[in-house]
Formats: structure tokens, sequence, C-alpha cells
């Protein structure tokens, strides 16, 4: 009984193939918007993870300013803060203090404004940050100020194209610094910015040569255990406030940000969108349901003599409604299958156009298909039953 029905149901798909083409692409269209947002989201969300664990997962940075403000006007910190850190904090595995400003590098001909910033050796081991050629500082350049420079990617191909920048001098304001090594890349960062539009600088030289100030913009520290990050933020918080004598009922003028809340947050927010998204996608697929029984009943009007002269030579109801149900089902399978190759080549290159990562989901594939499959019953069952309700002398003398 029902592969006779589902060949009668074939048959009727093959008729109108036009019609039942219009009438899957309100499926096809939902779910490709389903399956594409969703795998784009997660691209999204996997990038924000990857591009955050890049710069340390267990790093903390200290900033100063409260937590609702800006902080423009609360103390900066000095070097001995840092050296607080560094020798009253155990578990650390590298102290790094910054402080930059915007400034026009100069070689030659060339010019391009980008981010200097000041700072240790630490740098490299706290951020997670690798040189593509050339050394770090060395002690008595960091102690002395010298005016020596490591030079992100981005300035080092704005200046010096494809040539190899080692030893050579560029002019920052009234100075000029020597190029000692270059950066790996790491592309642009999560909050739209390129890490490496950047130079680096022994941070004596950033505060005499530069900013005219011994003030550190911040702190980031990064913890040899990740499991002991709550402890040490609790310690780091401490200290400070027992440095800048702060009373117990004033609130901390500084903050201890941990990175793995920051991914979180981060994360979740990317999560929620997706979500959303998906939920706005998926109001296609009800509208591909209504289409199906929009024109599964035109279909029963039409076919009301053929269901009549059915229903005279011995075909019961099951019958007629299996017909029409498994018809209904059908069309919406197929509108699941091409939905799902046209997914496919639509994640793909919404994934590389957002240089975000493709991550082929099966669940949510599966998900969307069955979805699809349940649209066809949910929507065709009306039409089904209207049929296998006709009575068989009204069908047969319609016209």
């Amino acid at each position: 009984m029902f592969w006779n029905s589902f060949v009668l149901a074939v048959h009727a798909i093959k008729r109108n193939l036009l019609r039942s083409f219009l009438t899957v692409l309100g499926i096809i269209i939902g779910v490709a918007a389903v399956i594409t947002m969703v795998t784009v989201g997660r691209g999204a969300t996997q990038s924000v993870s990857d591009q955050i664990s890049a710069m340390g997962t267990n790093q903390l940075v200290v900033r100063p300013g409260q937590r609702r403000g800006s902080g423009a006007n609360t103390p900066k910190f000095k070097q001995k803060d840092v050296d607080l850190i560094r020798t009253q904090v155990t578990g650390i595995a590298g102290v790094a203090p910054y402080s930059t400003l915007s400034a026009t590098v100069i070689f030659q001909a060339k010019n391009y404004t980008t981010l200097i910033t000041g700072t240790t050796n630490d740098f490299f081991t706290v951020g997670n940050w690798v040189l593509q050629s050339g050394r770090q500082f060395y002690d008595r350049e960091l102690n002395s100020g010298k005016a020596s420079c490591i030079l992100g990617t981005t300035v080092k191909n704005k200046l010096f194209g494809k040539e190899n920048p080692q030893g050579q001098r560029i002019r920052v304001k009234q100075f000029t610094c020597e190029v000692i090594g270059v950066l790996e890349s790491k592309g642009q960062s999560t909050w739209g910015t390129d890490q490496d539009d950047n130079v680096l600088m022994p941070l004596k030289t950033v505060h005499r040569r530069l900013l005219g100030s011994l003030d550190i913009e911040r702190i980031a520290v990064k913890v040899a255990d990740s499991k002991k990050i709550s402890i040490t933020q609790e310690k780091i918080t401490e200290l400070i406030r027992q440095s800048r004598r702060l009373p117990d009922n004033m609130e901390n003028d500084f903050r201890v940000l941990d990175m793995r809340q920051i991914i979180q947050t981060l994360t979740g927010t990317t999560r929620v969108l997706t979500m959303l998204l998906g939920a706005v996608a998926a109001v296609s697929l009800l509208v591909g349901g209504i289409g199906i029984m929009n024109i599964m009943l035109v279909s029963v009007t039409e076919r009301t003599k053929e269901i009549g002269i059915r229903l005279a030579i011995g075909a019961l109801e099951k019958h007629v409604l299996m017909q029409f149900l498994i018809e209904a089902v059908v069309l919406s399978s197929i509108g699941g299958v091409l939905g799902l190759i046209l997914a496919a080549g639509l994640s793909i290159f919404g994934a590389s156009l957002m240089g975000v990562p493709f991550i082929f989901d099966l669940q949510i594939n599966i998900l969307a298909f069955l979805f699809a499959a349940s649209i066809g019953i949910l929507f065709g069952f009306v039409p089904a039953r209207r049929a296998a309700r006709l009575n068989p002398i009204d069908a047969l003398r319609h016209e």
C-alpha cells in the first residue's frame, strides 16, 4: 500500500514539475537560511574564541579605572606596581607593562602612522608572540632606553615591502631607531583591529623620548597554572589596593580582567545572535509549509474526479489520505535535500567572505532536514484529510 501511494505521489509531482518546484522553493530557502546562519554563526564564535586564546587564556590584564567609567582621571600604574606583582605574586610566567601611543614612522620617502608600544621582553611570553626574524631586546637596551624597535608585519610591509628591514633605521618623531626584528603575523583581532599594525620599543625609550612620562598604561600578567588564575587575580587586587592605601569602604580605582571571562562573554553573545538569526530564518520554513498546504488544496480540487474514481472502485479513505500525505512529505523532503546542498555552498562562501572557519555540523543538517519533512506532514494533513473524506458520488459529478 505504501509503495503504491508513493508511486502515485511521485507521478502527480512529475505532472506539474514547475508548480512543484515553486512549491518547495520556500522549503529550500528556509533550510538553506537556517543552516547557513547557524554554520556561519558557529564559525564566528570559534573565530572569537581562537583569537582571544591566541592572546593567552592564562592572562590577566590590570587596567586603571573602575568597572563603570572610563578611568581617564584615575591614577596610572608605575614601575613599582610591576615590580610588586613580579616579586610578591607566585606562579607567574611573565609580567609585561605596556605604554602606547600613535605616531608616524618614516623610512626614506615612505611614512606610515602606527601604534607604538613600549614594553619589555615579557611581552612575547604573555601575549604568545614569536619573532618572524631578528631578536628580542637586550637587557642593556631595556635598561638604558636605547632606540631599538621590532616591527609588526603590517608596518614592515608598508615601509620595506619584501626587503629585509633588519639593521635599517626608521625615524619616529625627533629620533631614529634601529630595526632589530619582525613579529610573526597574527592578523585581525576580535575587536577588528590589526594586531600586526604595531612597533615595539623598550618601555624606557617610549617613556623618555615619546611620552615624557613614567606612567604605565596597563600590565599584562601570564599565570603559569590556569587553575590558579582566580587566586592570582585576588592576590594582585589585594597588593595594588595595599600599595595605593585604599580604605576598605572604597571601590577599586583599577580593574584586573580575566581573559577567560572575556572569552565566555563574547562567545555567549555570538551564540545568542546565532540562535536569533536561526530562529528568524526558520520562519521561512513555516512560510514554505503554508505554500505546500495551499498547493495541495488546489491539487485536491483539480483531482476531485480522480479521487472519486479511486473511491468508487474500492480505494479506502486511508489509501487516499496516505497518497496525498506522502505527496506533501515527498515535496518537503525534496526541498530539504536541495536546501542542504544550497546551504553547503552558501555556508562555505559566507565563512570565506567573513574570514571565519567553516564548521560542518552534521546534527544541525539532520535536524533541518527532519524539520522540513515534518513540515510536509503538518501542513499536508489538512489537504490529505479533505481528499480522503470526499463523497465518491459528488466527486464523480465534479467538473
